[in-house]
């Protein structure tokens, strides 16, 4: 009987059905097998349960009793259940839920539930991105076998087309790199791989797995393709080392003459520039001074038909002042009061110089003046020297 059963003795029972002890009775601790049967009594009592006093020989029925425990254990389930349902998607995460093997939804970061048996999710980072690594020995375009290590880099675009359309899509992105890098390389010239062409085969490459993703629907972008240094095999790593040596050997030389070229070919684009103007300039000269004397000529004409005794002594006194003034001289003298005074020119040297001197472009016409003015002043000197002997 339950301490708050009517009849009950509140004072001498507690509320587990069992008489109170006085201070005086308690030898030592409770019974723990007589709690735990009172405490299944009570949950037995909360689902339905229900206990008998009765019968001749007092004795218990407890038909409730494997219902309480049917509740105990549902309870115990729906926590279980309801701790697997509940689940919680990072920021970096989605969850795509299938119910009954079909498409149901895709979920983004927060606090969700599904409902297993009947749902299944799957959940992945869809920003993180992944990398694989690929490396081995391809034909290129010459029919040389060169080891081509490749990086993808890559990451889930979506996630619904990674969980459902293909059953293993990372393995798939394998194999459509090695048909990429395959192609790319066959269809790419040795040197080309081991040099300068590895940026446009990484992009032509790139590309390419794209194209295959898309097409089988795997849900990944790949974001970047890295090609490390392509290299020979080892048997004849030798010799491709020498093959580049040489072909550094012939980009320095080229690059010299180059240089060379780029330093000689303006100077004598100048002095070749020069010289023309310097023919210029004397064509001009000549052009010039041959007007001005052919001009200088013209006038005289007119002026000596108007005077023709004047215009003769002029020329005539000009000429001789430019002959004596250019012209060494040796006056001789003898007698008393200066009567015999005799001036010399050396007539032959004149002459040879005049005749020396029209060899030169630049003073031709200089050495004609002076061999006419040295005949000139030959014959006057001539004319005064018979003039003094008739004296």
């Amino acid at each position: 009987m339950a301490w708050n059963e009517p009849g009950g003795n509140s004072n001498n029972q507690d509320p587990w059905g069992g008489k109170r002890r006085n201070n005086g009775d308690r030898k030592g601790p409770p019974d723990l097998d007589e709690a735990f049967r009172k405490l299944q009594e009570s949950l037995n009592g909360l689902f339905g349960g229900g206990k008998k006093r009765g019968g001749d020989d007092g004795g218990r029925t407890s038909k409730g009793g494997g219902y309480g425990l049917l509740g105990l254990g549902l309870v115990v389930l729906a926590a279980v259940w309801l701790y697997s349902a509940v689940y919680v998607v990072d920021e970096q995460e989605q969850a795509v839920v299938l119910r009954f093997g079909k498409y149901y939804e895709t979920v983004g970061p927060g606090l969700n539930i599904y409902f297993p048996p009947i749902d299944k999710k799957y959940m992945e980072n869809v920003t993180r991105e992944r990398a694989y690594t690929k490396q081995g020995q391809m034909l290129t375009e010459d029919e040389n076998i060169v080891e081509v290590p490749l990086t993808v880099q890559y990451k889930i675009s979506n996630l619904q087309d990674f969980v459902l359309n293909v059953d293993q899509p990372e393995i798939s992105l394998q194999q459509a790199t090695e048909s990429a890098l395959r192609h790319v390389v066959g269809s790419t010239a040795m040197d080309q791989v081991l040099t300068e062409g590895r940026e446009l085969m990484a992009s032509e490459i790139k590309e390419r797995l794209q194209r295959f993703l898309d097409t089988y629907r795997t849900g990944i972008t790949v974001t970047q393709v890295n090609i490390q240094s392509a290299a020979a095999p080892r048997e004849v790593q030798e010799a491709f080392d020498d093959v580049i040596r040489a072909r550094e050997d012939e980009q320095r030389s080229r690059n010299q003459a180059e240089t060379y070229a780029n330093g000689v070919v303006p100077e004598a684009r100048g002095q070749a520039q020069r010289i023309l103007e310097d023919a210029n300039g004397y064509r001009d000269e000549v052009v010039s001074r041959a007007k001005g004397e052919a001009d200088r000529f013209t006038k005289l004409v007119a002026e000596y038909r108007k005077a023709p005794e004047v215009t003769r002594e002029r020329l005539y006194l000009d000429t001789m002042q430019e002959v004596f003034s250019n012209t060494s001289k040796v006056l001789v003298t003898g007698g008393k009061g200066g009567q015999n005074n005799l001036l010399y020119l050396p007539l032959d040297k004149m002459i040879e110089g005049g005749r020396s001197g029209a060899s030169a472009p630049a003073t031709g016409s200089n050495a004609a003046a002076n061999e006419a003015s040295a005949r000139a002043a030959a014959d006057l000197l001539q004319q005064q020297t018979r003039t003094r002997e008739s004296r």
